[in-house]
């Protein structure tokens, strides 16, 4: 078993002894941050092009690696990309990640992973919540033994113009209730800037 084999969130919850929560809003009280004009002007360039190609090869590299580019340049962040992070193959938490985000600006290995993100296969949400959820579990798991505690784990599912965030915080799944549009693209860097502050609570 590997994290991309974890197909229902209802069973990532089991098998994980998670406790879910999805009346949250997470994120309603964050700061919008305002994006480059760079980024601006590729996103108002690549998303229609990228949802009228609708890969996900091309939602990730049109999409989703630029909005994580830009948040990299406005704080020192690890961000990878198609990394293998095995942590627990008894558990099904091995396997490759979409995208890891470490507060540590380590690039040559994943130190203090605080979010996962998950590109959502075929836009399907409630895999990508499944598989998203395993790899915040790993990360936790990792960073207990690391000896790099924090008070929540992070993790977002996205198809490159839909986000749906996520937090575990001890057994805790949060999921948001909310949904954003990569036309509110403002708030979207605001949360992620949020999930990789050292204050954020």
């Amino acid at each position: 078993m590997a994290y991309s084999e974890f197909l229902k969130i209802e069973t990532a919850v089991k098998d994980l002894q998670l406790i879910l929560d999805e009346r949250t809003d997470l994120f309603i009280a964050t700061e919008e941050v305002a994006p480059s004009e760079g980024l601006r002007a590729l996103l108002e360039e690549h998303v229609p092009l990228a949802l009228a190609l609708n890969t996900e090869k091309a939602r990730s590299e049109m999409i989703i690696a630029p909005v994580l580019w830009e948040l990299r340049k406005q704080r020192p962040i690890g961000l990878f990309s198609g990394v293998e992070f095995n942590v627990d193959q008894s558990k099904g938490l091995n396997g490759v990640c979409d995208f890891l985000l470490s507060r540590d600006p380590e690039q040559f290995f994943v130190r203090a992973p605080v979010a996962a993100i998950v590109e959502a296969k075929n836009e399907d949400f409630k895999r990508g919540l499944a598989q998203c959820a395993a790899e915040m579990v790993a990360a936790r798991m990792f960073n207990e033994r690391e000896g790099s505690q924090m008070p929540a784990i992070y993790g977002a599912v996205t198809t490159g113009n839909l986000w749906k965030f996520l937090r575990l915080r001890s057994d805790r799944l949060s999921i948001d209730r909310r949904e954003y549009h990569i036309d509110r693209i403002a708030k979207i860097l605001g949360i992620l800037l949020a999930i990789v502050s050292e204050d954020r609570e």
